[in-house]
């Protein structure tokens, strides 16, 4: 079954659905020339029937969590795939983390014991980085630690299998399997060019619905290159091995403008016709 697209976070008909609050790499943009695809960084919203899940925690949680409010949702999951500023710069700006009644659980791997979510968590809301810690938070907030290739069940029916990515200090995939549907999000990771990573094909296999660090174009890779983000045609090439049924392309470079991500989206719809270049705000049923 392929992804359905529909235009805003209420319609939600299928088992599954995928809100991409954040679509954009590195560092947030603004301007004329990112009001197509927007300028957030990466938050990811799954909905598992009453359950929902987060992922990351770059500026796209900040509407996220307006959202959430406005459905009176009580009870969130966040998973982090690594703790690079543009994917939990938005965290201290979550409203639902200052609401008494709420309960937040705030997971990661990537760091594989060296350190606790904690502690990556009161490292960056600390002065002089910030000027309050996170016992700011009103809500109950748990923290929790795994490891990349844990099998998590975070809700009924969920099953949610991990995965180490190629990225410097680490990164972890996630690959979510319910009712029947599966969907994979994969960021941030650098492939190994006439390489396809074993970890991330079996973090897609089948994939209903598979969202990629597509930062770059493969013509790009190179002057990138250890940088740990991946690219658009390398998308297509896994999902074609993987037999994936549609691709979200994301974790835009900040350097790429609408005019830039029309061209791709362009390019890669016509070499994989499930393929799409993300938006902030775009809405997946899976």
């Amino acid at each position: 079954m392929n992804a359905v697209v529909s235009g805003g976070s209420s319609e939600r008909p299928t088992p599954i659905s995928v809100t991409v609050w954040g679509s954009r790499g590195s560092t947030p943009m603004a301007g004329e020339a990112y009001n197509l695809y927007g300028g957030n960084t990466i938050c990811i919203e799954v909905c598992c029937g009453s359950d929902v899940l987060l992922f990351d925690a770059g500026t796209g949680i900040i509407p996220a969590g307006v959202d959430l409010l406005s459905r009176a949702v009580k009870t969130i999951s966040l998973f982090l795939t690594h703790s690079h500023y543009d994917h939990i710069q938005g965290l201290p700006f979550f409203a639902p983390l200052h609401k008494p009644d709420t309960t937040v659980a705030i997971a990661s791997a990537h760091l594989e014991g060296v350190m606790t979510t904690h502690d990556v968590i009161k490292g960056v809301m600390r002065p002089p980085y910030f000027p309050v810690g996170p016992d700011i938070f009103k809500a109950k907030v748990h923290y929790r630690d795994f490891l990349p290739g844990d099998v998590l069940e975070p809700g009924a029916g969920i099953t949610m299998r991990t995965g180490r990515l190629q990225h410097p200090g680490g990164s972890t995939g996630y690959r979510i399997e319910y009712a029947g549907r599966v969907v994979a999000i994969v960021t941030d990771t650098e492939h190994t060019p006439g390489e396809l990573d074993e970890k991330v094909l079996k973090l897609i296999e089948g994939a209903d619905l598979f969202l990629y660090d597509s930062a770059y174009c493969d013509e790009e890779m190179a002057k990138y290159q250890g940088f740990g983000h991946s690219s658009w045609q390398h998308a297509i090439r896994l999902a074609e091995a993987a037999n994936v049924k549609a691709i979200g392309l994301m974790h835009h470079s900040p350097f790429h403008t609408d005019q830039d991500l029309a061209r791709i989206a362009r390019l890669a719809a016509e070499r994989f016709s499930g393929a799409q270049v993300v938006k902030d705000g775009q809405v997946f049923g899976v």
